[in-house]
């Protein structure tokens, strides 16, 4: 399947209503074989967010080859935000009014731009919940890992700081980003449930930016002894870099973004500035050998990936695999409304195995804030390996009551 690249422009043509103009309800019918579904990947291509985007199409090749097995023939174009909100709002008109897609998925911190356009245009996404609130109230909208609440607070990271001996946190988020100014006081007040001080909490940085010298020495005056930036990995190894150039004796840095190939290819520059960095996954880490894990690293092997999957390629494969089992209810000719109506349905979504013995309910709107049943895995990186961490694949907590954050 190739992919074609689509500029972010808009465009006054009308969207298809879906692959075959059908109107079926839901039902458990085959696919046609003669059908082809297009799906449009929105995603901070190029830009400052690009450094938390690559490798997502790796994950979505994988699993196209999968499904084709099943039956069904996908293909999709790519529409690039450039970072900005603008350019997603633009991106997403073009994908529905010229490029004619039936599903959206999207993979971009900017992607709340581009939300309100779709959901008026009632159009399916699928994706990663990476930008704001609009995963958990827009009902057109599933979410690879849960529409997460990034305003509650869960137990699982003040966990895990804890076992690793953590005294003092520092954490940072972006301004733009509601996901990402509510993570970074979210991580703060998990910390203080577990008896854990929060030196030093900063979600006002600006989006993108790694000049970091100012707030890491108000880190260290703070007297923090780990930090998890909530941000994109350029400026997360800037700020780990400052921190320890500036004498501070870092326990934990814990990341949420750059596990895998992202990380692994970025040069002999980042690879040492990410020793002994922890990095938290909703999904099964490939280092697990699991029979979902050696499946999905087959699959990206076979369509030419990568075999160190990072977050994004994770995303992309979900995305896909989400997509059919969508499908699968939709109706012999599904439409975009049958499509919806039918992803409205699904209780139970682990795609391939990767969420393990914890599969996702993609429409508890409610209650999900560190992924299914508040789990996720943790890796820390040593020389070019990634380790498992004892006790922590899964750590599972839960939401603390009463907490919430506010951008």
């Amino acid at each position: 399947m190739v992919a074609t690249t689509a500029a972010a422009c808009g465009s006054s043509s009308k969207s298809g209503s879906g692959p075959t103009g059908g109107t079926s309800g839901p039902s458990s019918a085959a696919p046609k074989a003669t059908q082809t579904y297009t799906v449009g990947l929105l995603v901070d291509d190029t830009g400052i967010a690009a450094s938390g985007q690559k490798h997502v199409e790796d994950g979505m090749k994988a699993a196209i080859s999968v499904v084709a097995k099943q039956g069904y023939n996908i293909k999709y174009v790519v529409a690039d935000t450039q970072s900005s909100p603008a350019g997603a709002a633009a991106a997403a008109k073009n994908l529905v009014q010229r490029q004619h897609v039936f599903v959206v998925i999207a993979h971009s911190a900017l992607f709340f731009a581009a939300a309100p356009f779709l959901t008026s245009a009632k159009i399916p996404v699928i994706g990663a919940p990476q930008d704001g609130p609009e995963w958990i109230t827009s009902k057109n909208m599933f979410a690879t890992y849960g529409a997460i609440h990034t305003e509650k607070v869960a137990t699982t990271g003040g966990q895990f700081l804890k076992q690793q001996g953590v005294t003092n946190l520092g954490s940072v988020g972006y301004s733009i980003s509601p996901s990402s100014a509510e993570a970074s006081k979210s991580a703060a007040v998990s910390a203080e449930f577990v008896g854990l001080k929060a030196g030093y909490v900063n979600s006002k940085f600006p989006f993108g930016s790694t000049d970091v010298q100012p707030i890491a020495l108000a880190m260290k005056d703070a007297g923090i002894d780990a930090v998890t930036p909530e941000v994109d990995p350029n400026t997360s190894f800037a700020l780990i870099t400052a921190l320890r150039n500036a004498g501070v004796n870092l326990k934990v840095a814990l990341l949420p973004i750059g596990y895998g190939v992202d990380l692994l290819q970025a040069g002999p520059g980042t690879l040492k500035e990410a020793q002994n960095v922890y990095f938290s996954l909703t999904y099964e880490p490939v280092e697990m050998h699991t029979k979902a894990t050696e499946a999905f690293v087959a699959a990206l092997k076979a369509t030419g990936g990568t075999t160190a999957p990072g977050l994004p390629t994770y995303d992309g494969y979900a995305s896909i695999l989400m997509l059919v089992q969508g499908l699968q209810g939709a109706g012999a000719n599904p439409t975009q409304a049958s499509l919806i109506d039918s992803l409205s349905t699904i209780h139970a979504f682990n795609p391939g195995g990767l969420y393990g013995p914890h599969p996702l309910d993609i429409n508890d709107r409610a209650n999900i804030v560190a992924g299914p049943d508040g789990c996720e895995y943790f890796v820390k990186l040593s020389g070019s390996t990634f380790h498992l961490v004892p006790n922590a694949d899964p750590l599972c907590g839960t939401i603390i009551p009463g907490k919430t954050v506010t951008p």
